[in-house]
């Protein structure tokens, strides 16, 4: 940390609180000044904004001096006592002086100067800490907010390096939304639940993503996205073990910070445009994954191709589209069951027994229920251009229905 380090955390509001802190545990008045000898924190107010003509020396020398009763009247704003350099590495960025009798100050100097160097270097420290934060939440916006019209690919990517990523990597992008329901129940006092600390979500990301390639940052309130390396092209096994890895992150938010939380997962890609366009998979996922099955809490892009294809048309097209397809069917009343069944046919593959499978019933309440929907439909369910059309329609119709 070099000087220029020290001097930007050295303001006058630290100054200020250490002066008051130190002086009340060890009793006596404690002075700080700038590189400029301006006393910038003191348990006398009266003092700031003065001149300590003694320190304008010790920041020459970086060397301690004391005062007696009669050097102290010869110095401008110069009371008896003791006043040592703050060396931030190896240069003063200003002093710390106590007020009182040299002999008795003296044993308490080197304690002080050292307490406030600490002090000082955390400071700076927290200060680096935060900037990389800020960093690394911009990196990711700008990642999420990519236009190859508005900004070079290399200048997202120069970023990732100043960070030390390794921009020949590809990323999945994995979103979490953490933000509390609008019905969240409130507390005890009838007050709703206190938001989620950033930081303290952050480290709950972080311990699951940890990885020295990993990036987390901020996007938005409640909503944190991690580029996460992966291969380019992902077994089914990795998948399910990325997939795995966000079902854990959802059970230790709610477990750590009560949010019911979703989390979808991108597909892989690599460079500026890559990774933008695993976090639009991710977020398209994160919208359309819970109007499909509300239940879920972790959702991928991968799985969800058809839905997201039928969500990019226009919504009063979707509205048409299903309005011819399905007709009247969609007045029912057991229309929800239908619709399940028509959506888990075309998942099914359009085979009787993997769609019993996925809906959980006998292959006979399934054959009634295909039946059910040709007799009222008036349309072939068992063949395949037919069956494909309903199925889009379902997902449409699904897609578009109130929550």
């Amino acid at each position: 940390m070099d000087g220029r380090e020290g001097s930007a955390v050295l303001t006058p509001e630290l100054a200020q609180e250490i002066a008051c802190d130190i002086g009340r545990i060890i009793g006596f008045n404690v002075l700080i000044t700038d590189r400029e000898s301006v006393v910038i924190g003191c348990g006398d107010r009266e003092r700031l904004g003065t001149v300590h003509e003694a320190s304008s020396e010790v920041l020459r020398t970086r060397r301690a001096a004391t005062h007696s009763a009669g050097q102290a009247e010869r110095l401008r704003g110069v009371r008896p006592g003791i006043s040592l350099p703050i060396r931030v590495g190896a240069e003063a960025v200003g002093t710390v002086c106590l007020t009182g009798e040299p002999e008795e100050v003296h044993r308490f100097g080197l304690v002080v100067q050292r307490q406030t160097e600490i002090l000082l270097e955390e400071a700076a420290l927290l200060r680096s800490r935060l900037l990389h934060e800020r960093a690394v939440d911009d990196f990711v916006r700008d990642v999420a907010l990519y236009d190859p019209e508005v900004v070079d690919a290399e200048t997202v990517e120069g970023r990732a390096t100043e960070l030390g990523l390794d921009v020949r990597l590809a990323r999945t992008a994995v979103l979490l939304d953490a933000r509390p329901a609008p019905a969240a129940r409130p507390t005890a006092a009838g007050a709703p639940p206190p938001p989620v600390s950033r930081m303290s979500l952050l480290r709950t990301v972080r311990e699951e993503f940890h990885g020295g390639q990993d990036v987390a940052g901020e996007i938005a309130a409640g909503r944190y996205a991690v580029l996460h390396p992966s291969p380019g092209c992902p077994s089914p096994a990795e998948r399910s073990a990325l997939l795995e890895r966000c079902a854990l992150l959802v059970e230790l938010v709610r477990e750590r910070h009560g949010v019911d939380a979703r989390m979808a997962v991108g597909e892989p890609g690599a460079g500026a445009a890559g990774m933008s366009g695993s976090y639009r998979d991710a977020a398209a996922a994160l919208r359309i994954g819970p109007a499909l099955d509300p239940a879920a809490r972790v959702f991928a892009a991968a799985e969800l191709r058809i839905p997201r294809l039928v969500a990019s048309a226009v919504r009063q097209e979707r509205i048409r589209y299903t309005g011819s397809v399905l007709g009247a069917v969609r007045e029912r009343a057991d229309w929800p069951v239908l619709r399940e069944t028509l959506i888990a046919w075309g998942e099914g593959g359009f085979q009787l027994v993997r769609t019993a499978e996925r809906l959980g019933v006998h292959r006979n309440t399934l054959l009634y229920r295909l039946e059910k929907i040709e007799r009222l439909s008036g349309q072939p369910v068992r063949e395949p251009a037919t069956a494909l059309a309903l199925y889009l329609a379902c997902l449409a119709d699904l897609l578009d229905a109130p929550r």
